[in-house]
């Protein structure tokens, strides 16, 4: 489904699905922008079970057509009035559905991190990774595996800087918030860090470095143009620093996750034309 997004989903899915095994129907509801939900929808086709996905009204269309293609219902609201949290948690005491977060969850972390165990497993040792970051479901489970693979690895997640809540607080060592934030990685809009997620990048991540719109489109018109790799603005954010010279990488080995393909053509010819 194009994004890293279905490792988590999947494992965390499976597992519910073995626990649920003895309690009856196993229903699940989603809340996402988009590639979080298109995981959750092709791992409930692929294991049977029902799924619901809350999404924005402004999620891109290509997004909403993916995960409505993969069985999903939909439910949409406006994300500037609504708090998805909120709605999702009234349609669980309704319906008893069963939540699977699209970042805060020990089994979600766990999936994600297979993106650098695969890399290094495949590249071997490496001197930094870098990570986009929105929740940080993916930046945890990469920075463990980092840590456990190749352990001197810096590991470095990197945020939109009008999203840059994980950054700041990595920073201050409190959790920051940020009420709709607006960056054109519209995968990396999480408002704040959570419970789980938080601690794991205190504890295994070495920096946060935000970059800027223009640095994240430049850098996905460079994927695109002369790598020739589709990738969304949220799928570019981690390589942005490194192609706008933001770190001093002369001679080391560097990884770098790009996170997503799910993006709307449309929308990235009019991003490029700018």
């Amino acid at each position: 489904m194009g994004a890293f997004k279905f490792s988590g989903a999947y494992n965390a899915m499976s597992l519910a699905k073995e626990r649920a095994s003895k309690k009856g129907e196993l229903k699940i509801i989603a809340y996402s922008s988009g590639n979080h939900a298109q995981a959750v929808a092709l791992a409930g086709k692929i294991l049977g079970v029902p799924v619901t996905v809350v999404m924005p009204n402004d999620a891109p269309a290509v997004k909403k057509e993916a995960t409505a293609g993969y069985g999903a219902e939909i439910i949409e609201y406006d994300r500037f009035k609504v708090s998805r949290e909120e709605l999702t948690a009234g349609l669980i005491k309704i319906y008893n559905f069963t939540l699977i977060p699209p970042f805060d969850s020990e089994d979600i972390v766990a999936g994600q991190g297979t993106a650098v165990k695969e890399l290094i497993e495949e590249a071997g040792a490496l001197d930094y990774v870098l990570t986009p970051c929105g929740g940080a479901g993916l930046l945890s489970g990469s920075a463990i595996s980092a840590k456990t693979l190749s352990p001197s690895c810096r590991v470095v997640g990197v945020e939109p800087a009008m999203a840059d809540d994980a950054a700041q607080s990595y920073k201050t060592g409190v959790l920051q918030t940020i009420v709709s934030p607006d960056t054109v990685a519209d995968g990396l809009r999480t408002t704040s860090l959570g419970q789980i997620t938080f601690p794991l990048i205190q504890r295994y991540v070495d920096d946060m470095l935000t970059v800027t719109e223009e640095e994240i489109i430049s850098t996905m018109h460079f994927l695109w143009t002369r790598l020739k790799i589709v990738v969304e603005p949220s799928g570019a954010v981690g390589l942005a620093p490194l192609f706008h010279r933001k770190l001093p990488i002369a001679g080391r080995r560097v990884g770098v996750v790009l996170s997503g393909g799910n993006v709307d053509m449309e929308t990235a010819f009019k991003l490029f034309a700018k």
